[in-house]
């Protein structure tokens, strides 16, 4: 049972025994080198707590809202492709541990089984993830469907006009489900002009996922974009590209406050949810941990995912002298060395051989 798990370095163990070795390398891999993978890991390793004491912290609230939603904690689940391959349940398993655990979920559009099924199965807030595998025609028929089926924000990823040079699924010689005939070439076509109409037919608030500059960031509030996801899509397209908690401080500050920041990327702790919120975003998202949680045991390992991180969450706020999320700045942090060499797993020390290839 997911409850008998402690930790999430458990977890991620069950999920290994239970993944074919391909489906583990589509989830915990990255690109070429892996070496922006890496560096997501390193940049939160180079970032330390600066703690202050003899404050009452009897009573902690790690809750925030996200378009006028309640999250329970400042985690929501990544947009993942394929989750088919992952749980057999795919998207309905993430949309009802979402519901069970009061937080949102992104919803992919590559992704199985369908927008409706996966908005029908529970009554929590989704937001539909956009990969353009067609022309404006073909987003207009999508985004139809997807206000039909009572989603509540579009989100349009926008760093993948190609498929990154993943290295561990070239080896296996397997592409998940999400790859297999997609147009590319409408992705690779994309400009702001192309945002513009797109932000106009879906008429909901519009998140821009894969953000990682100040100049993207700033064209983006000046396009109307209600949110900014700063993202280099887990280490898995652009190799050798930034951390992203070292583009978050550039971007928060160029934004001014004229539209939230999410982010993701090397997120595997309650500590590195908490380093993103004093650096200014207003939540993070999870996309490996989330995979190795359903791949463990379904929607039960999802929401064990997330109460270990709650209670990581809680604990570190408490040490912190933090009863509030807001009242988390950077004071709170300082820059140091890293500890651990850094790879996939350095987060979790205890794992057998401290990898899982």
């Amino acid at each position: 049972m997911a409850l008998d798990f402690v930790t999430n370095q458990e977890i991620i163990m069950a999920a290994r025994r239970n993944l074919p070795q391909n489906v583990w390398h589509y989830l915990t891999g990255g690109a070429e080198s892996e070496t922006t993978m890496r560096r997501n890991r390193f940049g939160l390793d180079s970032f330390a707590f600066r703690p202050r004491v003899l404050v009452n912290v009897s009573k902690i609230d790690a809750s925030t809202t996200f378009f006028g939603h309640r999250l329970r904690i400042p985690v929501m689940l990544a947009p993942i492709g394929s989750l088919q391959s992952i749980t057999p349940a795919g998207g309905v398993a993430v949309a009802k541990a979402a519901e069970e655990f009061a937080t949102i979920n992104f919803v992919s559009s590559v992704t199985q089984p369908s927008l409706e099924e996966i908005a029908e199965a529970s009554r929590s807030r989704k937001i539909f993830q956009l990969y353009v595998q067609g022309d404006l025609h073909w987003v207009e028929t999508l985004l139809r469907r997807v206000k039909q089926a009572g989603y509540s924000a579009l989100c349009l990823t926008v760093d993948t006009a190609h498929y990154g040079h993943r290295e561990r699924q070239m080896m296996d010689r397997w592409l998940p489900p999400s790859r297999r005939g997609v147009g590319y070439e409408y992705r690779a076509a994309l400009t702001w002009e192309t945002l513009d109409v797109i932000r106009e037919m879906a008429g909901m608030p519009f998140i821009l996922k894969g953000v990682a500059t100040v100049e993207d960031a700033v064209l983006a509030v000046e396009h109307g974009v209600s949110a900014i996801y700063v993202s280099n899509h887990g280490g898995r397209q652009l190799d050798h590209g930034r951390a992203t908690i070292n583009m978050l401080p550039e971007i928060v500050d160029a934004v001014r406050g004229r539209a939230d920041v999410l982010l993701d990327g090397g997120i595997l702790r309650g500590s590195d949810v908490l380093k993103a919120i004093a650096m200014g975003a207003r939540a993070v998202a999870i996309g490996k941990l989330q995979g190795w949680g359903l791949a463990a045991a379904g929607q039960a390992g999802l929401v064990r995912v997330l109460e270990i991180l709650e209670s990581e969450i809680v604990t570190t706020m408490a040490l912190l002298g933090v009863t509030q999320l807001d009242q988390l700045t950077s004071s709170y942090l300082c820059k140091v060395q890293p500890v651990n060499p850094v790879h996939e797993m350095s987060a979790f020390p205890h794992l057998p051989g401290g990898r899982l290839l």
